[in-house]
């Protein structure tokens, strides 16, 4: 099976600018189908911007709302599949969630954050209660989490045993918590053995300074590909051949008691 060549779109767009937001998205579609990407990952909240304050309500959309028809024409456009970061509207609901949409413009899989970050977060937004929502892309079996979501070891091992094999986190991690970046996630990647696309916004933002270090780490807790600080298209391959070696060598989940385990609850 070939590898899943991923971009990772690192930046903040301009919060507020669903339409510019758009047109950055198209224009990293455009380089990453370029470079031979078939996925590419924009961050958190990405179509509205995060620090949109009492705007969430009028920015907020359904799943298959104007948002979704846009990204959907991107996808077809470029010949990639594309997963971006929305507030969603469900009734008087309103969700942070994120939104596969696949190459022929057909929406794979939608997920709402479960564990909401900060007074922000959790004035404006319901928390999800499905851990696990997955699809498949080119023989690869994708799973979605939200940025603090992947900080609870819990869902990324539910992950593991629902059988993802990469994980993408679409996120909004700000100083002064790097090291989420630098040293959590590859820890993840490998506690699980999965790939593991973790994806930031970039610069100061309202009251946040959002730190990128957007990274794609392998299952061997190696990371395949980093961004800097600043605006950037960063791209790494997800190997299943790898992968499945890896998944043999390692038995982490073999090796599990989960008898021993019910206490934790």
């Amino acid at each position: 099976m070939p590898s899943l060549r991923t971009a990772l779109l690192q930046s903040s767009g301009r919060p507020g600018a669903v339409a510019e937001n758009l047109k950055t998205l198209d224009e990293a579609a455009a380089r990453a189908a370029g470079a031979g990407a078939r996925l590419l990952v924009a961050p958190e909240l990405f179509l509205t911007g995060y620090a949109i304050g009492d705007a969430v309500p009028e920015l907020a959309e359904p799943a298959d709302g104007p948002g979704a028809e846009a990204v959907a024409e991107i996808a077809v456009r470029h010949g990639l599949a594309v997963l971006y970061g929305y507030p969603e509207r469900d009734g008087e609901r309103i969700f942070n969630a994120s939104q596969l949409i696949g190459a022929d413009g057909v929406r794979l899989a939608n997920y709402r954050k479960t564990h909401l970050f900060g007074c922000f977060e959790q004035e404006w937004f319901t928390p999800g209660e499905q851990t696990v929502v997955q699809a498949d892309l080119d023989g690869i079996r994708i799973g979605l989490l939200i940025c603090y979501d992947v900080e609870f070891p819990e869902n990324v091992r539910a992950h593991a045993l629902a059988g993802t094999d990469l994980l993408l986190v679409p996120t909004a991690q700000m100083h002064p918590f790097q090291f989420v970046a630098e040293s959590v996630l590859p820890v993840r990647a490998f506690e699980s053995q999965m790939y593991v696309a973790y994806v930031n916004r970039t610069g100061p933002e309202g009251e946040f300074e959002f730190v990128g270090l957007s990274c794609l780490a392998g299952p061997d807790g190696v990371v395949r590909t980093r961004a800097g600080r600043g605006e950037e298209l960063v791209i790494g391959e997800v190997d299943p051949e790898f992968l499945a070696a890896s998944r043999a060598a390692n038995p982490y989940l073999a090796d599990r008691r989960p008898g021993l385990y019910g206490s934790l609850g």
